[in-house]
């Protein structure tokens, strides 16, 4: 793959170092949720690398990144315009941007993987970059479906590797699900809840467990909206409306599945994992 193309020595580690405080971070992924999780942190005075295969990705990453802090601005300092200008300024500078992950993770506190939800590519990634990150380095994957302790079978590092799952758009949804392995120590699990809150984030602990906490209800959820339709029971239109004036959601099923992704949500739906848990709960 395109990301790696150097080798850098490993550092050394000490329990002081595990312990620090998060203030760099590597995020692999220039899409949608990586641009916005660099954002968030950028935003919170994280130093912020975006790592992504091509300059074309990274640019139209970085020009979205300005588009949102810009209305952020027309918010925050709508009679202020020159406070708005430094402010986007100072985020901006947090933010630098690579094709190169291994040449940038020498120095990083984390590295948050969102890219394809596929394992084998995850494993990849996290496998050759394993070689080349410091000893107190935390890896990390925003996944939403896949277990965190496959994905970090592929490293030497298992406790210091969780999941860290944002939710869409990351600038405005607060929750964060931090997830922990069984081999995930105390000390890495106790940095990803305390990075979380420095984003402005309310983390949410959650084990190892097919969707986490959010996905594990929400997946059943969609899938029986789509069986009670097509089995006559209601419309579409019906069903979203039926949800949202009588539980309240924002969204109906049928509009969140629109949102998330026809795509994204089939390949959740395949995965061994769900089904005997959808199975278990919806039949």
């Amino acid at each position: 793959m395109a990301f790696f193309t150097h080798q850098v020595t490993r550092g050394l580690s000490s329990s002081a170092v595990r312990n620090a405080a998060i203030k760099h971070v590597t995020i692999i992924g220039g899409g949608q949720m990586g641009a916005g999780i660099a954002q968030v942190a950028a935003t919170t005075g994280h130093s912020v690398v975006l790592v992504d295969t091509n300059e074309e990705i990274l640019k139209k990453s970085a020009k979205g990144i300005e588009g949102s802090l810009k209305r952020v601005v027309k918010k925050k300092f709508a009679d202020k315009p020159d406070a708005g200008a430094e402010f986007i300024a100072k985020v901006m500078a947090n933010v630098s941007v690579s094709t190169d992950a291994a040449s940038v993770v020498g120095s990083t506190d984390l590295v948050l993987e969102a890219i394809v939800e596929n394992l084998k590519i995850k494993q990849g990634l996290f496998g050759a970059l394993d070689k080349v990150a410091p000893a107190h380095t935390i890896f990390a994957s925003n996944t939403s479906s896949l277990p965190i302790t496959d994905i970090a079978s592929s490293t030497s590092r298992l406790d210091r590797f969780g999941g860290l799952h944002f939710f869409n758009p990351v600038p405005m949804m607060k929750l964060v699900e931090v997830i922990g392995t069984s081999a995930t120590s105390q000390e890495t699990f106790d940095s990803l809840l305390a990075f979380s809150k420095a984003l402005g984030k309310t983390p949410v602990s959650c084990k190892d467990t097919p969707g986490f906490i959010v996905n594990r209800l929400l997946v059943p959820y969609m899938m029986e909206a789509i069986r009670l339709h097509e089995r006559g029971h209601g419309s579409k239109e019906d069903i979203d409306i039926a949800m949202k004036l009588g539980a309240g959601y924002p969204m109906g099923p049928f509009e969140l599945l629109d949102y998330v992704g026809l795509d994204t949500a089939k390949f959740i739906m395949d995965g061994e994992c769900w089904a005997a848990v959808c199975v278990s709960i919806t039949d």
